[in-house]
């Protein structure tokens, strides 16, 4: 969980080492000699940087089961089991192998679920008429109207390109259908960023082209915008002694409220189009495994009760976001590659759901323990369920046999996960969920980025801090405030070092 380490300048009473962790904590090292603190930055550097799978803790890591129960722990959450709850294969609706081993797109899972009447060669015309393959499949059935949500990525359309096997494919979407006439398609992107992919040779579907489709842009920002706001998030709560205005100034600085605001806008749009009117729905992004994810799960979690229960919010993330290839490793810094790759995307999600268990307490069965916990765990590295960027890495790597999987553990821990005002019977725990998306209604979540309390311990003299507070590589860790502190370093201490 180590995000960096910084070495300030040293103080009166040693060398300082500076821990900034990847759950927004920080801590600050005190060590009398200086060459030992050398070797320590040096350690936790290269340590907190894995350059290879094999490095990572979840390859080491070995609870006390048996090969059973690990391999056994893998099919915990079984999705054809999900498919099959909400009615599908119909005669709408039906698998298709045209995906196994990972013929057509090395990024999507095996088994597919695709409309009836899209025969082999319009899957795979489409396929390559759209980025890395991904043609469109369904995410999400809704029994009540017949509507779909189905995901794919972005055309590559250009500025005239067109391609009838696409084209027959997303008729075939809207005939799935009975009830409506037209299907939206909903590109994530903001509009002037999808117009500037044309000029690469993609872009999004065009309506001359595209009989009975409706195109619908969000404006959720790309992957580099939202690193670059989450970071200032991070700075607004390593800020000393804010005031009131600086706090709020910070906050409103980031924009991180109003992309939280762009995805609970998209999933509210796509869940009223199949609840309301009736009409299945598209959702791309540029690739389909960033934004697409936000969108359809948020929508899911809105239309179906299941969703917000604990084992069907295990069962929306294991589909929606790890066998359609979300890109783990890339986002979350698994690995030590490229930093631009690094962006926050399943933060948003998790944060998008806490903010409507704000507005509706009594809807959801977990509380927001469970969802700083899963946080943790797509950190962490401790399972494989959220390691590598797609389905065929992990299958390639071996880690059903080799790590363990994080669902069952965290379901022998869902008593500490309950919501005790979640009641299954009650009106709000029922059908679509309608929130206010109006700005007053988002809030700064503290439970995630202020989860610990920051405490500043009191200045000591030089004898009681190499007695007692420093930190030796040999010794136990001690937090400590150095006494040159508030000149030193303007980050607060943190004093929960060992649960870490």
């Amino acid at each position: 969980m180590v995000s960096s380490v910084e070495r300030p300048p040293p103080s009166p009473v040693g060398s300082q080492l500076l821990i900034r962790t990847k759950d927004f904590r920080v801590f600050q090292l005190l060590v009398p000699s200086e060459r030992d603190c050398v070797d320590l930055l040096a350690s936790l550097t290269r340590l907190s940087r894995p350059e290879k799978y094999s490095e990572l803790y979840c390859m080491s890591f070995n609870p006390n089961v048996n090969k059973e129960e690990r391999e056994e722990s893998w099919s915990f959450i079984d999705l054809k089991e999900d498919y099959k709850r909400m009615g599908v294969p119909n005669n709408l609706w039906g698998s298709t192998t045209a995906n196994s081993e990972f013929r057509i797109c090395d990024t999507y899972p095996p088994e597919l679920f695709v409309p009836k009447s899209a025969v082999p060669a319009v899957i795979v015309g489409s396929a390559r008429f759209r980025s890395r393959g991904r043609f469109p499949v369904l995410s999400y059935f809704h029994q009540d109207t017949l509507a779909s949500i189905c995901r794919c990525s972005q055309p590559l359309s250009g500025f005239s390109g067109r391609c009838q096997e696409d084209e027959l494919m997303l008729q075939a979407i809207m005939k799935s259908n009975p009830g409506s006439d037209y299907i939206y398609v909903v590109d994530t992107r903001p509009k002037l960023n999808a117009m500037a992919n044309k000029a690469a040779g993609k872009g999004y579907e065009n309506e001359d082209h595209y009989t009975n489709i409706k195109l619908h842009f969000i404006g959720i920002e790309n992957i580099h915008v939202m690193r670059s706001s989450q970071q200032k998030i991070i700075d607004v709560g390593e800020l000393r002694t804010p005031s009131v205005t600086d706090f709020l100034w910070g906050l409103e600085n980031s924009g991180w409220l109003k992309h939280i605001k762009a995805v609970l806008d998209a999933g509210t749009f796509i869940a009223r189009a199949v609840a309301d009117e009736g009409v299945s729905v598209l959702v791309h992004c540029s690739d389909g495994w960033d934004r697409t994810a936000q969108a359809c799960s948020v929508a899911s979690v809105l239309l179906d009760p299941f969703y917000r229960t604990i084992k069907g919010f295990m069962v929306l993330i294991e589909k929606d976001w790890v066998s359609f290839g979300h890109k783990f490793s890339h986002r979350y810094g698994h690995l030590d590659s490229d930093p631009k790759e690094v962006s926050p995307v399943m933060d948003q999600f998790l944060e998008t759901v806490w903010q409507l268990s704000e507005q509706f307490p009594c809807a959801f069965e977990f509380n927001e323990s469970f969802l700083v916990s899963l946080r943790l765990q797509v950190y962490s590295c401790q399972s494989g369920t959220f390691l590598c960027n797609s389905p065929k890495e992990r299958r390639d790597l071996r880690l059903c046999e080799r790590t363990h999987c994080v669902w069952p553990q965290l379901w022998k821990e869902r008593a500490q996960f309950m919501n005790p005002l979640y009641k299954a019977e009650l009106t709000q725990s029922q059908g679509i969920l309608r929130p206010n998306t109006s700005p007053f209604c988002f809030k700064m979540w503290k439970g995630l980025y202020n989860h610990t309390e920051r405490a500043t311990k009191a200045p000591v003299n030089q004898e009681e801090s190499t007695n007692h507070d420093a930190v030796s590589p040999g010794g136990p860790a001690h937090n400590h405030a150095s006494s040159n502190q508030e000149d030193s370093s303007p980050e607060s201490s943190s004093n929960h070092v060992g649960e870490d």
